[in-house]
């Protein structure tokens, strides 16, 4: 974590997924969220989370910004009294237009590969079927590394990118050369 803040990430995503290698408890992720420097907004990515689950883990960590990557609606996102996101699994005949428009209190729509389970597996999907016309902030992720970070950007001018196993060495293991690569490679695009 202290080397993605020190190479100037603009957020860190904490998992409250049991089934993912990157699960946090609770009680480690506070301890993680209580380091984190001003200006580094603090996420959580939950999938299909029963609302209590949220509302335990607001309690003792202070999130800034909610993710919600199962098959959640507005008025389940809605409920925490936190800004959030949506992530949307991208496939052929999807309307993300309607997607995203179902969701009108969000922040933005994460856009990741459609897979089995959830998360995108580090799987890239197809850009075109990104419609010019969504109604919200655009967050790139899937299959995203510091190789094709630049050219993703250039292709797709999202508001901001996600990346979390682009920059492992194994599943939740995050390698600081790696992330410095990614954060090249999204600062050249921006050049």
């Amino acid at each position: 974590m202290r080397s993605a803040v020190d190479l100037g990430v603009d957020a860190l995503g904490f998992v409250f997924y049991p089934p993912s290698p990157r699960y946090l408890t609770i009680d480690r992720a506070a301890e993680l969220v209580e380091k984190v420097p001003p200006f580094v907004t603090t996420v959580g990515l939950f999938v299909n989370a029963e609302s209590a689950v949220v509302r335990r883990v607001l309690e003792s960590v202070p999130l800034q910004l909610l993710q919600f990557h199962g098959e959640e609606d507005a008025a389940y996102c809605g409920q925490f009294g936190r800004p959030y996101i949506k992530a949307a699994r991208v496939r052929p005949g999807l309307d993300l237009v309607e997607y995203a428009a179902s969701f009108p209190d969000a922040c933005g729509l994460l856009l990741d590969a459609f897979v089995e389970g959830y998360g995108g597996a580090g799987q890239a999907f197809d850009w075109r079927l990104i419609p010019d016309n969504l109604p919200l902030p655009l967050i790139l992720s899937g299959g995203l590394e510091g190789s094709n970070i630049e050219a993703a950007i250039r292709a797709v001018r999202p508001w901001a990118v996600d990346v979390s196993s682009g920059v492992e060495t194994g599943k939740g293991i995050k390698d600081a050369a790696k992330i410095a690569a990614f954060i090249t490679g999204v600062c050249n695009a921006d050049a």
